[in-house]
């Protein structure tokens, strides 16, 4: 049986070392997904240094910049792409969540209410209200990284994803809500650069003294 494991992290650098950390686990990394919000175009060093952001774009759009990595060996993080998800953004992404949600995986669903990243995610098993909140980590600067994984490894990326810097969903989901927010809307406007900053200072650690 197939199990789907998400995390959530409000830094990109503990992400990337995630998704490292699994694929030396020896989880392949088909099996392993990013989507990373690039508002303001934050993560640009991060992304594959072979093409401009013109081109990368493009080969995104295409399903090039996600497809390739399904079946490439060169490990989930060399084939970063930059995609536009309806609600989120533009994000930096790699790996079967983002195919999915952006349908460039023959047959995958798109539109619709169950389309995009939060159906892509409850397709795969999540729990619908989890997914509208880990759609919103998303759009407001997170970045998510999922894992699907058989039981015989599903203990070795639990551990691996179970981080001190992993954010618990339900407790962000009570803060979002607590500010009035009642799901994820992938009509919304997606957040400004400015605004995902102030959004990150409300929940980035307090500096020690």
């Amino acid at each position: 049986m197939t199990r789907t494991l998400t995390a959530l992290f409000d830094d990109f650098a503990e992400a990337r070392t995630t998704v490292a950390e699994l694929e030396a686990s020896g989880i392949p990394h088909s099996d392993i997904s990013i989507v990373a919000n690039n508002a303001g175009n934050r993560h640009s060093e991060h992304h594959h240094g072979e093409h401009h952001h013109s081109e990368a774009a493009e080969d995104a759009g295409k399903g090039a910049g996600i497809g390739g990595v399904l079946g490439g060996g060169a490990g989930l993080l060399a084939g970063l792409g930059l995609l536009a998800v309806p609600g989120l953004g533009p994000v930096v992404a790699a790996g079967w969540l983002a195919a999915t949600a952006t349908g460039a995986i023959a047959g995958a669903i798109a539109g619709g209410a169950a389309g995009g990243i939060v159906g892509a995610l409850t397709e795969s098993g999540v729990d619908e209200d989890r997914a509208h909140v880990y759609a919103e980590g998303v759009r407001r600067g997170g970045t998510l990284v999922t894992v699907r994984t058989d039981e015989a490894h599903a203990a070795t990326a639990e551990a691996i994803l179970n981080r001190d810097t992993v954010i618990d969903p339900d407790v962000r989901g009570r803060a979002y809500r607590e500010q009035g927010w009642t799901g994820f809307d992938e009509s919304a406007p997606a957040y400004t650069h400015e605004e995902i900053e102030r959004e990150r200072s409300i929940y980035s650690p307090t500096p020690r003294l």
